[in-house]
């Protein structure tokens, strides 16, 4: 039996093959300080040793810190050599394209020959075609082909995260044979606390976990030890199906598997955590109105993040021009009136500060699918509800102000206009991600500078045409 389902996963920190040492981050951070001393005095045999006493991931870690790359390089050379492999997939792709340039041939044919081949592949699409070409010439014919077959995949598909290092074992053998058989190759597969069942035609025929292998009787047959359900996904679906599939149904693996049932490949949990990372950090930039950016912002160059982010701040520009033409229409109430002005920004900036509210509420239900569009007509009437209770309180407490200002006129115009504004703005962000969701764009780029915007032009039209009809303005001469 086969399930689906679309559901989000929450974040840990990945873990893979640490090293046993020290557990205590402070003894950590001593250690870090005391090998860069050694690395300032170039002991490079200490440098070693103490590497010994290190996790793979504090030793990345320590090669990010170091700013020159013909050091790091140096460094890198420190660490055992069994160790390099699990080390250098902790290194960004950027580290990694930085470290194989210096690297010997045979050096970087090493690393990349062990390397997974879902992290191999994560490195090979973030490069330059021309640079991806050269990475392969260092690879096996049958490794080139495999990160070919993967890479063929669309982008941000679950094909480009699956690995074909599994261990899979026949329905008919019993426990006994298939321990026999996970002892043999279990160092082959990328985990091996879950096992495929496959068939002879190689079709996932179930999914069983290494401890009920254990603890199951021995003449056993594998087919009775089977819960008799499994989870899979195409390699075509998107990655983010993979990240709710796996914390809907709490699993470690995932099972890739094609039209016909048959076993491509699975994805781990740790493919799944960096995904769900990189997920969020770029629903997080969209709505700063930031374009995606694949690069931590240490290696971010000034010239990269100029470019991520001139796009939408020139964009907002003109559409802010609107918001000086609605305040142009209104001059003769404004020259009236002179108090209005007092209140505009406030007034206005509660109409934006509503609308993101309620778009970052929504855009984040959405991306986890708490909320589907089915559900928009729903959550329509509740944030209705809530913006209603929320400019009459905010009316309320600036009609106070208000009075104090410019009398009983003008509180009324201001408690009226905040009402109405907050209203407006909290309905802007709940169907903005509805809108842009049902035109295929991503919710995200509701960003909360795009809703300000649109709320300030709505909040100046609704403000002075409150005022215009409210107020007893003279006659012009």
């Amino acid at each position: 039996m086969r399930l689906s389902v679309s559901v989000s996963l929450m974040l840990v920190n990945p873990v893979r093959n640490g090293s046993p040492g020290m557990e205590n981050r402070d003894d950590v951070v001593e250690l870090k300080a005391s090998i860069h001393e050694l690395i300032e005095q170039e002991a490079w045999s200490d440098v070693t040793e103490e590497f010994d006493n290190l996790h793979v991931q504090d030793i990345a870690l320590l090669l990010t810190e170091l700013s020159d790359p013909d050091q790091r390089v140096q460094v890198f050379r420190q660490v055992p050599q069994e160790r390099w492999v699990a080390t250098f997939s902790y290194l960004s792709a950027g580290q990694q394209e930085d470290l194989l340039k210096q690297l010997r041939n045979r050096e970087g044919r090493f690393i990349l020959t062990n390397l997974h081949p879902d992290d191999r592949t994560a490195l090979l699409q973030q490069m330059a075609p021309e640079n991806a070409e050269r990475t392969l010439k260092l690879l096996r014919p049958e490794d080139v082909r495999l990160a070919l077959s993967l890479l063929n995949y669309p982008e941000e598909s679950v094909g480009r995260l699956m690995t074909p290092r599994y261990i899979s074992i026949r329905p008919e053998w019993t426990v006994r044979e298939a321990l026999a058989h996970v002892r043999q190759e279990g160092r082959k597969g990328e985990t091996m606390n879950t096992v495929m069942v496959l068939d002879d035609s190689e079709r996932l025929v179930d999914v069983v976990h290494l401890r009920d292998l254990i603890l199951g009787e021995l003449d056993d047959t594998v087919e009775s030890i089977c819960p008799g359900y499994f989870v899979s996904v195409s390699p075509a679906e998107d990655r983010e199906t993979a990240v709710r599939l796996m914390q809907h149904y709490d699993l470690e693996v995932l099972s890739v598997v094609d039209s016909d049932g048959v076993l491509l490949g699975i994805v781990t949990i740790d493919d799944i955590m960096d995904v769900a990372t990189e997920e969020t950090t770029e629903d997080f930039h969209k709505m700063g109105s930031v374009a995606a950016i694949n690069l931590s912002l240490h290696e971010a160059s000034p010239q990269l993040l100029y470019r991520k982010r001139v796009g939408w701040l020139v964009s907002l520009v003109f559409i802010n021009i609107f918001s000086g033409a609605a305040i142009a229409i209104f001059e003769a109430t404004i020259e009236a009136v002179i108090a209005l002005v007092f209140f505009l920004p406030m007034i206005v900036a509660s109409g934006g500060n509503a609308g993101a509210q309620a778009a970052t509420l929504m855009v984040r239900a959405m991306a986890t699918g708490d909320v589907t569009m089915g559900d928009w007509t729903r959550l329509l009437g509740k944030e209705l509800t809530v913006g209603i209770g929320l400019g009459l309180t905010m009316g309320l407490a600036v009609s106070f102000i208000g009075l104090w200002r410019g009398g009983t006129e003008v509180a009324l115009v201001v408690a009226l206009a905040m009402a109405l504004v907050v209203v407006m703005g909290s309905l802007v962000g709940l169907i903005l991600p509805f809108l842009l969701s049902r035109l295929r764009f991503d919710p995200a780029t509701a960003s909360v500078p795009l809703i300000t915007c649109i709320a300030d032009i709505a909040g100046i039209l609704i403000y002075f045409s409150v005022a215009t009809a409210l107020l007893t303005l003279p006659s012009p001469v």
